[in-house]
């Protein structure tokens, strides 16, 4: 199995790797977090990861948020039902306090340093009570489709299952056909020795996933 990865030892560059922090040298060493994948991708994804460590002090780039919800828009949908939604929270306001809120404690702890939190919705039923079977998987390449731009544009991207989806339901008055199904917390990458010692030792803790051989089941 031939293994490819990108290391330290090669100069980086703000065209290579969009999250070389600002101010760094370019030949600086800094936090690579590049998956070694089996076979070649896009720098892109080979680059994306999800980091906890925000920086609390920078707001949201709007002109990147934007550009990362047109790339959710643009995204595959079964029949173009486009079975999704965002609420959309800045920090600093209190519909962001609103989505804290919904966060389990641990996440919580990180989260709420973020520069935007964004729930993901989907709808699960059509305006006349048609249930749509694939909103979630539609909604899942919807979101897949925001964090790579968002990482393309030097943005980093966490996304979040434990929350509470019911108190989204009720401070947004969401109708039933509609499911609170992740938060996503957006914004600049910042320094990770501020988070609680557990969370810092998983920044920077080996990337691994499961070899194809073992996701691909069946292949003739």
């Amino acid at each position: 199995m031939q293994i490819h990865a990108f290391r330290l030892d090669v100069t980086r560059t703000k065209e290579s790797d969009p999250l070389l922090l600002k101010g760094t040298s370019m030949s600086t060493p800094v936090l690579d977090r590049t998956a070694p994948t089996e076979h070649p991708v896009l720098d892109v994804l080979a680059g994306r990861w999800s980091p906890r460590a925000y920086d609390a002090a920078n707001e949201i780039d709007e002109a990147k948020l934007n550009a990362a919800l047109e790339a959710a828009r643009w995204s595959p949908s079964a029949y173009n039902l486009q079975p999704w939604r965002f609420i959309v929270a800045h920090r600093g306001t209190a519909l962001f306090d609103q989505v804290v809120s919904s966060l389990v404690e641990f996440n919580q702890l990180w989260a709420a340093n973020a520069a935007v939190l964004i729930v993901s919705i989907a709808e699960t039923e059509s305006e006349d009570g048609k249930p749509i079977s694939h909103a979630v998987y539609d909604l899942g390449q919807a979101v897949a489709h925001f964090s790579v731009q968002a990482h393309h544009d030097g943005l980093v991207v966490h996304q979040m299952s434990g929350f509470d989806p019911e108190v989204v339901r009720e401070f947004a008055d969401l109708e039933p056909r509609f499911s609170p199904t992740t938060v996503i917390a957006v914004g600049e990458l910042g320094d990770a020795s501020g988070l609680p010692e557990g969370l810092q030792q998983a920044e920077t803790a080996p990337r691994v996933r499961r070899p194809i051989a073992e996701t691909v089941i069946l292949s003739a």
